[in-house]
């Protein structure tokens, strides 16, 4: 729950600290990593002066907006467990932390250049990053010890709502001279209890505490800060507990000694492998741990014994490629967070697609959640699951219409189950929401469809439900337009692309969006491609790239766009045209499609093509928003060279960038390997030139020409999830030609529901 940090009043709207050279205007505890869209949390930021001029507190400036103050380039340290920077004001700060707790260090200058005694001042500000705080902000100082309580209500930055949070901040290492409120840009010391309305203005009117310290010499002064959702007394007590003799280099060495322990489980050969790669790779797993937060016991809106996790920020991206990490790394804390959604379903009614800060977030397109569930029982992660809750939650939300489906469940199914598509425009009087993006929705409620028949299946559900559902994972394909030209791409390479997905209104005639629209080559940049009621009906993505998602059934898909070649071309075209973006979640998965039409060294090309030459260890070195580690794992899992098929139990095998790879199983203790022979990465100089970011060069292509599965001959170009936690090992031979033997029979591909390859109807018995 605590994440130290500083924060600048960049409009890159980001959550808390950026390198963009904006200014600090605070340093606060709780956040949300690399969301995007309006920025999270960032409540109760403190903020330091070495003297007020004069000595008189009316002349330290406190207003957020007046008091940003640029930081010395290159005073930044940030590693897990520790955050470091200094302020052109000379002041630096250090900061690490525990649970529920921070912990920040300020070293003062001396005042000028004549290094007389000086009293510092720390305030504390109730605001937060994104400046949401509504009325009755309270917040009390105490004069004698220097403790500042209080609490505020805020908005979460994409949801509905609002949201409680509290917090209790202590000094060490200095005596308290004085202490009291400040309102705007006006203080005393002799009043130390405040409530402040939000005022009229839409800008929070500025409000908090201060306490000003003897000159503390050369000694830093010390700032414990205790956060709570239940009560400002509950942050007292968790910072006692947690940090309780404000011992800051023993509280760093404890989060030192967490992190590395969670990071543990994998190992990676390093001769080489330039150092950036390696930062770039370990830099990806960390932040897979970044969201969902654990908030267990600090949720007031409802008792329960069940974990609960908040910041799921959003399931849309995080199903992708972050939690099937996780599963992997941690699956114990995974089977608590699916613990935490089943509760969260039996408390509100819904499993969430997006959630943070006790608010209900905004659903993206489907329920994902319910892939989210299917994943895990797939891969026997179901330490103290009910699966008859979470069965009962999947079909709710493929049974049952909420009244208002902008966060929650799915809205036009009287349409998905009557038409087999949900319509552009649709009439929808049985619950609201923004009807756009019926095309991904479409798709995505196909997919969320077999996630619901893949469970019901294995809970042992009647066939005929199982069927149903089976059935409507079909629904794709009642929106492909066989004749559909993209008059965007006239008189280039691209319209040599005939058949595309296409709106389709109600009463089943087509309605038309640019197969290009919101695509990378895109140049319409009033197009809104989000959320917006003018949005398109596809979200964040084009129809272009929305065209390959049908991870259920890829050997229909690939029979629907004339066959392994012809599905080879586009697939290709849409990397090498730079007609999707990597810069989003829904163009993870494409970079390894190639498996499925039996070319798999594409998929290796593919990888090497974006990491290291899109994902760089550089200030910039991420195409978009990380979305809650989602970019991290995409990092880790193409270097690692398997990649997942969320909501099925399939990897899918690349070349990895590293000669051997080794994972822990965190359940069964076994360490599963994968090893390259013969060309090695790091091997040879030079490369195909694609991948030369800057920082870090992967050397040129590398193709797996043959494989042993525990010494065995195999040819299968995907494995399931017992080779981690048997612990089974995987030795390659690599070489820098594409193999065009290996993993390239019908037999060898992944598992569809159409029956192509491996085991008929993934995930469901064979149905």
């Amino acid at each position: 729950m605590a994440k130290a940090v500083a924060d600048t009043n960049s409009t890159s709207n980001q959550g808390g600290f950026t390198t963009d050279g904006a200014p600090i205007t605070g340093f606060s505890s709780m956040h949300d990593s690399g969301t995007g869209g309006k920025p999270s949390l960032g409540n109760f930021p403190l903020f330091a002066y070495t003297h007020c001029a004069n000595d008189d507190v009316n002349n330290c400036v406190f207003p957020k907006r007046s008091r940003a103050t640029p930081y010395v380039n290159g005073s930044v340290v940030a590693s897990p467990g520790y955050f470091s920077i200094t302020l052109s004001s000379g002041i630096k700060v250090d900061m690490t932390a525990a649970a529920h707790t921070s912990l920040f260090r300020f070293q003062f200058a001396r005042s000028n250049a004549t290094a007389t005694a000086s009293s510092p001042l720390i305030l504390l500000d109730l605001s937060d990053l994104s400046d949401s705080r509504q009325d009755n902000g309270t917040v009390s100082v105490d004069a004698a010890s220097g403790r500042i309580q209080g609490g505020a209500r805020f908005e979460p930055s994409f949801g509905a709502g609002t949201y409680v949070a509290y917090f209790c901040a202590d000094f060490a290492g200095a005596g308290v001279r004085d202490a009291g409120v400040f309102v705007d840009s006006r203080a005393s010391a002799d009043v130390h209890d405040l409530t402040i309305s939000r005022s009229i203005n839409g800008y929070p009117l500025p409000g908090g505490a201060f306490v000003r310290f003897a000159d503390p010499g050369d000694a830093p002064v010390l700032a414990r800060v205790g956060l709570s959702f239940m009560s400002s007394e509950r942050a007292c007590a968790n910072a006692e507990t947690e940090i309780p003799e404000f011992g800051f280099e023993a509280t760093r060495d404890e989060a030192v000694a967490l992190w590395r322990e969670k990071l543990s489980p994998v190992v990676v050969a390093t001769e080489g492998v330039e150092r950036s790669l390696l930062v770039n790779f370990y830099s990806g797993i960390y932040r897979t741990m970044v969201n969902p937060q654990d908030y267990t016991g600090e949720n007031p809106l409802w008792e329960s014994e069940e974990p609960y996790f908040d910041s799921f920020y959003c399931i849309w991206d995080l199903f992708r490629s972050q939690l099937p990490f996780l599963t992997i790394l941690d699956p114990e804390q995974v089977a608590r967070m699916v613990r935490s959604l089943i509760d969260t379903y039996r408390h509100t009614g819904w499993l969430p697609d997006c959630r943070m800060s006790l608010c209900k977030g905004y659903t993206q397109g489907g329920s994902n959640a319910d892939i989210v569930l299917a994943d895990a029982h797939l891969k026997n992660v179901s330490s103290g699951i009910n699966w008859a809750d979470g069965l009962a939650a999947v079909i709710k939300d493929a049974e049952d219409e909420p009244f208002d489906w902008c966060c929650e469940g799915r809205g036009g199914l009287a349409s998905w189950k009557a038409l087999g598509y949900i319509p552009a425009q649709d009439f929808d009087p049985y619950g609201f929401g923004t009807h756009t993006r019926s095309v991904s929705r479409t798709l995505e409620y196909s997919y969320n469809d077999f996630a619901v028949a893949t469970l019901a299946q294995r809970l042992g559900a009647p066939s005929a439900q199982v069927a149903t559902y089976l059935g409507r994972a079909g629904n794709w394909r009642n929106l492909w337009k066989a004749d559909q030209v993209s008059p965007m791409a006239a008189n280039t390479s691209t319209a040599q692309f005939v058949g595309f997905f296409q709106p389709r209104y109600a009463n089943q005639t087509w309605g038309f969006q640019e197969p290009l629209a919101c695509s990378s080559l895109d140049s319409d940049a009033s197009r809104a491609c989000s959320l917006q009621n003018t949005g398109q009906e596809t979200f964040e993505s084009s129809i272009w790239e929305y065209g390959f998602y049908v991870p259920h059934d890829m050997a229909a898909l690939i029979s629907v766009l004339g066959g392994p070649e012809a599905f080879t071309t586009r697939l290709s075209h849409l990397h090498d045209a730079s007609v999707g973006s990597i810069a989003n979640e829904p163009a993870f998965l494409p970079v390894a499609l190639y498996h499925y039409a039996g070319r798999p060294g594409l998929s290796s090309r593919q990888a090497r093509r974006y990491v290291p030459g899109s994902f760089k260890t550089t200030w910039d070195g991420l195409p978009g928003n990380d979305d809650s580690g989602a970019m991290g794992a995409f990092v880790a899992f193409a270097m690692m060279g398997l990649f997942p098929v969320p909501g099925q139990d399939v990897y899918l095998i690349t070349a990895p960038f590293f000669a051997s790879v080794e994972v822990r199983s965190p359940v069964t203790g076994r360490v599963a390997k994968v090893r390259c022979v013969g060309v090695l990465p790091g091997d040879g100089v030079g490369g195909n030139g694609t991948n030369n970011g800057g920082n870090g060069t992967v050397n040129g292509d590398l193709y797996i020409q043959s494989a042993l599965l525990d010494n065995e001959p195999y040819t299968r170009n995907w494995l399931d999830h017992s080779f981690f936690t048997e612990g089974r090992e995987l030795v390659l031979t690599l070489g820098r030609n594409e193999s065009r033997t290996w993993g390239t029979r019908a037999e060898d591909v992944p598992p569809s529901l159409g029956g192509l390859g491996g085991a008929v109807g993934m995930g469901v018995g064979g149905v």
